[in-house]
């Protein structure tokens, strides 16, 4: 099956061409270190990291940069509330963010450019924009003539004569110099210095970049012109995405990406998460229990596995019910990934039987290759789980398994090995400490008997409260002609 990509650019799936065969140039836009990183943020970065290691399967040669924002109003003022400078913010919610994020078993990019690295670059390539007329200087700042440049609006599907300056908070932040700009949509490349803020010399004066120009510079620098893949959440296709395209098209006359890729928006029960309506959940408040709605420490699978079951480009709903569901379907393929370190031994597994089912790969090739549709990969993933699951309970109550040894070890090597791919991993000692703070296997016999006994005296409610008290815990109970049976 070819690869197709949905580009947000054309509106299409198109199948996927690369610019140099076998090689894929991906960049997707970073934090602005200035917080702690949100769900929002634990979305995207799932996300892209999923893409990255399934074109990775996929046979190709992946780079990929992402980059930091670390100058920025955001951080400016953050550092003034906490009477530091805007270097010791960033750096420290640099660090915050690679604590955060690899929890959820995020790889690091490749490189990790910094905006403050690249303040010759972004002033080259303004440079270039200056000398095309495509931008002008203005009292120390630097503005994009949006209308020199035919095609702006055409990633977000905006006319010029429809929009309104203001359009985002960033645009807003930027009006307050309107009376320097000859049209109120053209945006800032360049700021011209403010007292007490931090500033580069340039050729028009001290100051430092503005948002949108940090980007462009940064692909240009790193990646080349034309990149592969351009990702980034929902919320940056207009004004960011859509400036990026006017600078770095209108500079080099090239395509700055072959395909843009956004994953959709997270909310939080039916709301838009946000400071402002109390709803604003950080990573590690939902990893560490902290959130009030779900004050239980949530497993970092269970949350990436959250993430990939709602397709990337489809809002995705944080809400109690929804985590603890992802709670328990982790818990499932966990079950499943242990197999072999669980019971490998028993049944005789060998190393030259780690063979892959063909037929599941192309399942699971089928689902992927379908726009990165990972909800339908997971599905073959859940599919060998749940049989390895009840496989490893009947060779635990039986002594012996319904499926032969060759078969078992093929489906659970298939198994870490697709796993792998989307980022979900497990270990035995994992599941055996989190087994252990419910009941031991002496305790759930103990409670057997005394629901056996309950039983037989015709004391259903009793029997009833034992079953629920396990379930609870979750062992589920099997009730037969040769006795009661229970797995966890």
């Amino acid at each position: 099956m070819t690869l197709t990509v949905y580009n947000t650019l054309t509106r299409h799936l198109e199948a996927f061409e690369t610019v140099e065969p076998g090689k894929v140039k991906m960049y997707c836009c970073g934090v602005t270190v200035y917080d702690y990183c949100h769900l929002g943020h634990a979305r995207s970065y799932i996300n892209w990291d999923t893409v990255r290691r399934y074109l990775a399967w996929r046979g190709y040669r992946v780079e990929y940069i992402q980059n930091f924002t670390d100058i920025d109003d955001k951080i400016l003022n953050r550092a003034k509330e906490q009477g530091s400078t805007m270097e010791v913010v960033s750096n420290r919610f640099i660090d915050e963010y690679f604590t955060d994020i690899r929890r959820l078993n995020v790889t690091d990019a490749d490189d990790y450019p910094r905006a403050t690295e690249h303040i010759q670059d972004i002033q080259d390539l303004i440079q270039i924009l200056v000398d095309k007329d495509l931008a002008y200087s203005a009292g120390g700042d630097v503005y994009y003539r949006v209308e020199k440049f035919p095609t702006y609006g055409k990633l977000s599907g905006r006319n010029l004569s429809d929009m309104q300056a203001g359009a985002s908070g960033r645009v807003e932040a930027e009006t307050s110099e309107n009376t320097k700009k000859q049209y109120p949509l053209d945006f800032a490349l360049w700021k011209g210095a403010k007292p007490g803020e931090p500033a580069w010399d340039s050729p028009w004066g001290q100051g430092r970049p503005g948002w949108h120009i940090e980007c462009s510079a940064m692909i240009r620098s790193r990646l080349g012109e034309t990149i592969d893949i351009h990702g980034g959440g929902g919320d940056l296709v207009f004004p960011h995405h859509e400036n990026e395209i006017a600078q770095s098209e209108g500079a080099i006359n090239k395509p700055l990406a072959r395909y843009w890729t956004h994953n959709g928006m997270v909310m939080v029960d039916g709301q838009k998460m946000s400071k402002s309506l109390g709803n604003f959940i950080t990573i590690r408040e939902l990893l560490d229990g902290k959130w009030e709605k779900y004050p239980e420490p949530v497993h970092p699978m269970a949350v990436r596995l959250f993430v990939l079951q709602a397709h990337y480009r489809k809002p995705l709903d944080f809400t109690e019910d929804a985590i603890a569901s992802s709670v328990n379907s982790w818990k499932t393929l966990q079950e499943g990934l242990v197999f072999g370190e669980q019971f490998g031994e028993k049944l005789g597994f060998t190393e030259d039987g780690n063979q892959l089912d063909k037929n599941l790969i192309e399942r699971f090739e089928s689902f992927g290759d379908d726009d990165f549709n990972f909800s339908g990969s997971l599905a073959v993933l859940f599919e060998l789980a749940k049989e390895l699951r009840r496989e490893g309970n009947i060779l635990v109550h039986e002594g012996k398994t319904k499926t032969n040894t060759a078969e078992l070890q093929q489906a659970w090597y298939t198994l870490v090995t697709l796993a792998q791919v989307l980022g979900l991993e497990a270990k035995l000692e994992a599941v055996e400490d989190n087994s252990s703070a419910g009941f031991s296997d002496a305790d759930i016999e103990t409670l057997i008997e005394q629901r056996n006994a309950a039983r037989k005296s015709k004391d259903f409610a009793e029997s009833d409260r034992i079953r629920n008290q396990l379930q609870a815990q979750g062992v589920t109970l099997i009730d037969s002609k040769e006795g009661t049976r229970w797995h966890r």
